[in-house]
């Protein structure tokens, strides 16, 4: 039986990889949808709003679909949700000014969301604390001031280098969130926390780093407290190297050493790493340390769960 309602970070804690399937662009949300796909064979479906519809409606009732098709064969009410988010990462203020996204897409009760073009670890940090209730308080700064002060007036300054600023989100969403999760209300606003920053937590947020400048900045973005994985992304960063077809393993040297960069902060901070894979390399991926799996393929899912000697069933 699941002992989580995140199926992917119940198996990311187990050390095994997970796998996604899902469009960046053109999925379709409906309720029918959502209880076909609630089926898969995958371990959380990516819906792509980067490039796709920014449709909380059809989330909505895709979700509705995923909840009365299950629970899946491993016991999870849904498998796992996690929505790109249209926002770009590029600095704090446009996310700031965007965080609304993260409220809307949360509060159709997916699990975790993917911010793209992250370049800096302030927009990260702003990311994070617009995805996290103000009472929930690992990695935040605990020198800022308290509300009773802030009530008084005092000021809230930017927390020190390493640590979390004051959650954002805001009451009013978690009845449309917590029956998708099966839980009441108090208990959603309680779980739904970055993982693995709360052991607890159920939410995986991701970033996709995929410029110059965010590969520059890799490290200190992969530093932020809540994320829960990180990918290097070559569509963008092959456009942004001049090249309007994606440079793929074996990467060219400057791919390379990126893709080396990220996946090395990764490791420092002990976040998963996620990469497109093949039949032909998932083994190596897997020994190598590759943890969240792109490819869109049952066949690469199916020699990598064996190749981990995986019990959990699909």
């Amino acid at each position: 039986m699941a002992s989580r309602i995140n199926r992917a970070i119940e198996l990311l804690g187990q050390g095994q990889a997970i796998y996604y399937d899902g469009p960046h662009s053109g999925h379709v949300l409906t309720y029918e949808q959502g209880l076909h796909e609630a089926g898969t064979w995958a371990d959380y479906i990516n819906v792509g709003m980067e490039h796709g519809c920014f449709d909380m409606t059809g989330l909505a009732e895709y979700m509705r679909g995923m909840v009365e098709a299950g629970p899946t064969r491993s016991g999870h009410r849904t498998p796992a949700v996690i929505v790109e988010a249209p926002v770009n990462g590029t600095d704090e203020a446009n996310v700031r000014f965007n965080a609304w996204q993260f409220r809307q897409i949360l509060g159709r009760g997916v699990h975790g969301i993917l911010l793209c073009q992250a370049e800096t670890p302030d927009a990260v940090r702003a990311f994070v604390e617009a995805c996290r209730y103000p009472h929930n308080l690992a990695g935040v700064d605990r020198a800022l001031p308290s509300p009773e002060d802030r009530l008084n007036g005092a000021a809230l300054p930017a927390p020190v280098e390493g640590m979390l600023g004051i959650g954002a989100r805001g009451r009013g969403s978690e009845s449309t969130a917590a029956p998708v999760w099966g839980i009441s209300g108090a208990e959603y606003m309680n779980r739904c926390d970055p993982w693995p920053l709360n052991p607890e937590g159920e939410l995986l947020l991701g970033v996709k780093i995929e410029s110059p400048e965010g590969i520059a900045n890799a490290d200190a973005i992969c530093s932020v407290p809540g994320l829960g994985f990180a990918e290097m992304g070559p569509g963008d960063l092959s456009l942004s190297l001049g090249s309007v077809d994606i440079m793929r393993d074996p990467y060219p040297p400057v791919m390379q050493a990126a893709r080396d960069k990220v996946f090395a902060a990764c490791r420092r901070y002990g976040i998963a790493f996620l990469e497109g894979c093949t039949p032909a390399n998932i083994a190596a991926r897997l020994d190598e340390g590759v943890r969240v799996i792109a490819g869109h393929s049952e066949e690469t899912a199916r020699i990598g769960r064996a190749h981990q000697r995986r019990s959990m069933p699909v």
